[in-house]
């Protein structure tokens, strides 16, 4: 009995060895399992990496980020739907810009085409310039040793009644405005009330030209400013009004214009009207010359054709009205009358009565070709004249063309 209790205990002895060394080896084993199995995700996502590296970002962004994969597949799917959409717009948008760029060009086209025959139909229709009737005669083609760019030119010393200068001074031509020295002489020799008003009328308004003016038809002033700007600034209703409303009427007037003409020994002078608007009123550079000298005796004349501006109250306006001619402001001139003149067939007009050295001149251009080269063939006098030694022997220095 003894012995078997010895043999239990030491059967339970073993027993309990080797449950206590399968315990020992079991919790090894236990802990080298997780390990090995946590070999695997790294292992998965080593090579989720290396495949992560080798696709587009969106789907590496998909194997990085298991947790939200639906909602970054959906993200990735929305990207490259509006991608597409974005695609198709910008394709869109560029076929639109396209076609927009397209319509210009071909708008431009069509402008350049309607604005070409529009230039085109423009100078079909355009007359050319009429030509004056001196360059019509061959005047322009006489030559002087002052190279003027007038046809006609005229300079005599108004004391001596030296001709100094001629060239073509018989010609008969249409004198524009010119004629307005006699409307003005004739207005004042009459010893009218200058204080007296004048309405323009719409028997004032050019029908010969056309031509405009700041005298509206209504515009009702003084007698005196009427005529004030008739020889100052050319005012053609001005001057209208002023005959029409001479006693008798305007014919009447023009039929005293021309009677005056005779008297002064105008020989080839001839008056159809008071503006110079018709081409009909002609006359040469030595009829002028004989005007210009009486003209100049009459203070009213003197002090209307040489004022530099002017001013005169039209209802609620005031209207300023300038001188024609620019060398009336110049320190150079000394002028004692003026009056400038303009129709294509008259070409560019000027006579003038100044002070040159110390003597009293009267020059006549008629027909200048340019719009400033009347002025400039006075500039031409002028310094010629200055350039003279001594008054005494300007015999030698006469010029005829």
């Amino acid at each position: 009995m003894p012995l078997l209790r010895s043999f239990r205990l030491a059967k339970l002895t073993q027993v309990l060895s080797l449950a206590l060394l399968s315990c020992a080896l079991a919790v090894p084993a236990a802990q080298a399992a997780p390990k090995k199995d946590a070999k695997k995700p790294i292992a998965a996502a080593s090579a989720s990496s290396k495949k992560a590296a080798k696709e587009p970002a969106g789907k590496a962004r998909v194997a990085a980020e298991p947790k939200v994969k639906g909602a970054k597949v959906a993200k990735g799917k929305q990207d490259k739907t509006e991608a597409k959409v974005a695609g198709k717009k910008g394709s869109k948008a560029a076929v639109v810009a396209k076609a927009e760029k397209s319509e210009k060009a071909s708008g431009k086209k069509r402008l350049a085409k309607a604005g070409a025959a529009s230039a085109a139909a423009v100078a079909t229709s355009v007359e050319p310039a009429r030509q004056s009737y001196g360059q019509m005669a061959g005047l322009h083609s006489v030559s002087d040793p002052l190279a003027l760019q007038s046809s006609v030119a005229y300079v005599i010393d108004q004391d001596t009644h030296e001709v100094l200068l001629s060239k073509n001074d018989q010609a008969v031509l249409p004198i524009a405005s010119l004629t307005k020295l006699m409307t003005g002489l004739l207005v004042s020799q009459a010893r009218l009330p200058m204080d007296e008003m004048i309405t323009i009328t719409q028997d004032d308004v050019d029908t010969e030209k056309h031509s405009s003016s700041r005298l509206r038809v209504g515009t009702t002033l003084t007698r005196s400013e009427m005529m004030h700007l008739a020889l100052m600034s050319s005012e053609n209703r001005a001057a209208h009004a002023l005959g029409r409303t001479y006693p008798g009427g305007l014919g009447q007037f023009v039929q005293q214009m021309n009677s005056k003409a005779l008297q002064l020994g105008m020989k080839d002078t001839r008056y159809v009207e008071p503006t110079g608007l018709s081409s009909s009123n002609q006359s040469s550079a030595r009829d002028l010359a004989r005007l210009v000298a009486v003209a100049h005796a009459d203070p009213l004349m003197r002090e209307y054709s040489t004022s530099h501006g002017y001013e005169v109250a039209v209802g609620r306006r005031t209207l300023q009205f300038n001188n024609t001619n620019r060398l009336v402001k110049s320190d150079n001139w000394d002028i004692g009358l003026q009056k400038t003149g303009y129709i294509s067939e008259a070409g560019r007009c000027l006579v003038m009565q100044a002070q040159v050295s110390g003597r009293k001149l009267i020059m006549v251009f008629l027909d200048s070709a340019g719009k400033f080269s009347r002025l400039a063939d006075a500039e031409r006098v002028r310094h010629w004249i200055e350039a003279m030694p001594t008054a005494s022997n300007s015999i030698g220095q006469r010029i005829r063309g």
